[in-house]
């Protein structure tokens, strides 16, 4: 009788949550929601990325937590490392203006998101009320050969078609946002002669033109470059830019 009331005790304890599992979930769940909000009302977008590479990691814990080892790993190498970076990266890149962000390009928009963010929080609060009250079931079972073996046999035996069906998914989103990105050209691409020709035409720059802020104290985009002379060089700042004298900030000195 002994023997049989701890082996129920056992079996009640692995399909149920533990103190340890509850205390670790309420705590990173919160840093979780706080990442999640902090990707929607931050000012910037590189914050934004930032905060969502904070839920990926939390993320990343819940799957380790859950015996989802794989998984874990993936989130952090595959999504954290590679993908958020790659954002960041191009978000450094090409700028991003915070003022374009609180435009409404598509209407409705606000409203459908908002509809889906319900309709996703009562589908994942349905989730976690049916488990909290049935326990996990089957997950000693999927890991009876190991973790890969058992993501394995789901993805590539079970679920085929439907990660098939994903993976196409992605390649055509992925050809529609080249497609969308790609620009005609309307003139005939110049070859390396022809350009060589009009850069030793009259009013062309035979050399490459001076990067900005050389032989100046501020070593910026907008800085003009000093020219031996001591005057600013307007080659060296875009037009599009807005030039800042460095002459007139360095008082005429010759920094270097």
């Amino acid at each position: 009788m002994t023997l049989e009331w701890v082996a129920a005790m056992a079996a009640d304890t692995a399909a149920h949550t533990t103190t340890t599992e509850a205390v670790l979930f309420w705590v990173l769940g919160a840093v979780a929601l706080l990442g999640a909000f902090g990707v929607v009302i931050a000012p910037k977008a590189v914050y934004s990325a930032m905060f969502l590479a904070t839920t990926m990691i939390v993320l990343a814990v819940f799957y380790i937590a859950q015996g989802a080892l794989f998984l874990g790993v993936v989130q952090v190498v595959v999504y954290t490392g590679a993908v958020m970076m790659l954002f960041l990266f191009v978000m450094m890149l090409i700028g991003v203006d915070s003022s374009e962000s609180l435009v409404e390009t598509i209407r409705g928009q606000r409203v459908a998101a908002i509809v889906f963010g319900l309709g996703f929080g009562i589908l994942m609060i349905a989730g976690i009320g049916n488990v909290s009250a049935g326990g996990f079931v089957g997950l000693g079972q999927a890991n009876a050969g190991g973790n890969v073996e058992g993501l394995a046999a789901l993805i590539f035996i079970r679920y085929l078609w439907a990660f098939e069906l994903t993976s196409a998914l992605l390649i055509t989103a992925a050809l529609g946002a080249m497609v969308l990105a790609h620009r005609e050209r309307f003139a005939r691409r110049k070859t390396q002669r022809e350009l060589a020709e009009e850069r030793f035409k009259p009013g062309g720059y035979p050399t490459t033109l001076p990067n900005p802020g050389v032989y100046a104290r501020y070593n910026a985009v907008n800085a003009a470059a000093r020219l031996p002379d001591g005057s600013d060089s307007e080659l060296s700042v875009s037009p599009i830019l807005e030039k800042r004298s460095v002459s007139s900030v360095n008082g005429g000195g010759g920094d270097t």
